[in-house]
Formats: C-alpha cells, structure tokens, sequence
C-alpha cells in the first residue's frame, strides 16, 4: 500500500481519505493497522474464521459499506464494454476516451430506456 501514488494537481496538496471500503480479502491486521497509522479508518468487514480483536476495533459500519456498491457496480458498467474490460486500448488517453463512450452509452441506454 505504500507504493500507491494518487496523481494531485499542481499547488493542492494531497489530502489521504478519511476511510477505505475493502472486501474481506483484505481483512488483515497489517492492512488495518496500516491504515489507522495514517489516519485512515478501514471499512473491511471481518473474514467467518477470523477472532475479532478485543482492542475496540471490531466494530463494522454496515452503511459506509454499502457505499462501496457504488464504485463496484460503476466497474461493472464499464466492463460490459467489451474493449475496456479486455484493455484493447494500450495508451492511457485512449482508454480514458472509451471509458468516457461507455459512461455516455450508459447514460443514454438508462435515460432512453422503456422500463419505467
């Protein structure tokens, strides 16, 4: 996680999120404990087997969760095009663009569609 660098524009200085929304796949102490020291509350719910700590961590904010649903279900929009979900396009500004085709052909298929 420390090899994570968020892109900032000129003159704004980077501001870490207040929290982070993660499956149980990252439900370690580490990962936890990582985030805590700097300043980030995790939003990872516990794995069945795992032992809750007993050190008042164990709490879990279902509805902060839930708001994870959001960027998910977005990923799954884009991937239904084909040629994002399988990286056709190789630079960067290129795949911006049709990922920006797919947002607009999702817009339009919701707005035109006949489902009421």
């Amino acid at each position: 996680m420390d090899q994570i660098a968020i892109p900032q524009p000129l003159g704004r200085p980077h501001k870490p999120p207040k929290q982070l929304a993660a499956d149980k796949g990252y439900s370690y102490n580490r990962v936890q404990d990582w985030l805590r020291k700097h300043g980030i509350r995790p939003r990872i719910p516990r794995k069945e087997n795992e032992r809750l700590r007993h050190d008042g961590r164990s709490v879990f904010d279902k509805q902060a969760y839930k708001r994870r649903s959001i960027a998910e279900l977005t990923i799954g929009w884009l991937k239904e095009c084909r040629r994002i979900g399988t990286r056709v396009e190789k630079l960067a500004v290129n795949l911006l663009a049709m990922m920006k085709l797919a947002m607009v052909q999702r817009c339009l298929t919701m707005a035109f569609s006949n489902r009421t």
